[in-house]
């Protein structure tokens, strides 16, 4: 099983980024002309959050990273134990490919009022249809699941606290 889940956790990552930035942000770039990509360097709050989300994504991929390729390393971020075992790897799985559906779900409903961070300079309309319906950021909440996913799969320290 663990030769699957290091390409499994690399590829999803892969995917992830593909489908819930790159190709959204590309998307609503070319339909809009606008870039959405909206988080800046300011001392700001929204801008600290915009750093905190982009720590956390890092972070996430250097964990996925050293446990496909760097065991040695991998095995310094305080292992649970008692929490590795094939159930919770497969629930993990399951909360992974759920949470990635549900974010690129959530974007395709935002169409192009979808940003990453906020643009004062550009006002569109609030989404209320769709997942909106069901959560005001179904787009964060889907995120926290694939961060609890990938706790579920690989339970360290570092994972947690992620």
């Amino acid at each position: 099983m663990q030769p699957f889940l290091k390409y499994f956790l690399v590829v999803y990552y892969i995917l992830f980024f593909l489908f819930a930035m790159i190709l959204p942000t590309y998307r609503v770039w070319k339909n809009t002309g606008v870039n959405p990509y909206k988080l800046g360097k300011t001392d700001s709050a929204l801008d600290y959050i915009g750093k905190l989300f982009r720590i956390t994504l890092i972070a996430c991929a250097l964990v996925v990273v050293a446990f496909a390729l760097l065991p040695s390393v991998y095995e310094r971020l305080l292992i649970v134990p008692y929490l590795e075992n094939a159930l919770f790897v497969w629930i993990g799985m399951a909360v992974l490919l759920f949470s990635l559906g549900w974010v690129v779900l959530a974007q395709s409903h935002m169409q192009k009022s979808w940003r990453i961070g906020i643009d004062e300079n550009v006002k569109t309309e609030l989404v209320e249809g769709g997942l909106f319906r069901v959560s005001r950021n179904p787009i964060f909440l889907g995120m926290r699941l694939m961060l609890f996913g990938m706790f579920l799969i690989l339970p360290n320290a570092v994972m947690f606290v992620i």
